[in-house]
């Protein structure tokens, strides 16, 4: 079973910078696409970023330029870089790993909390 294990959240001002990290119990090479989902209080869960096996990436509008996925083999972790932060993008942040393509699902970290504030 792989197991993933998230770090880097906290508490930053507007315009600040957070890079989150997700460690994962196997080579993320074998895992299809690693990335993170973001859930805020009352709001649905919508996904941030992606990176799969081939490096392809996806990032939803609201972050794009501004936060950047990127995965390192040799530590099996994936990270979140995240950028020019504003309030709304104060939310539970999860990591997340889609072990095969068409697979029955995903596999979810607990979550970090990431606050943006003055």
């Amino acid at each position: 079973q792989v197991q993933l294990v998230e770090s880097g959240g906290g508490l930053v001002q507007p315009g600040g910078s957070l890079r989150l990290s997700c460690a994962t119990s196997t080579s993320i090479a074998s895992i299809y696409a690693m990335g993170w989902y973001r859930q805020a209080p009352g709001k649905q869960r919508e996904l941030v970023a992606r990176i799969t096996s081939a490096t392809s990436t996806n990032y939803a509008d609201s972050v794009e330029g501004r936060f950047t996925i990127s995965r390192d083999n040799a530590k099996n972790t994936v990270y979140l870089q995240m950028n020019s932060l504003k309030p709304e993008d104060t939310a539970v942040y999860y990591c997340y790993a889609r072990i095969q393509r068409f697979g029955a699902g995903n596999i979810w970290g607990l979550g970090t909390q990431v606050t943006v504030s003055s």
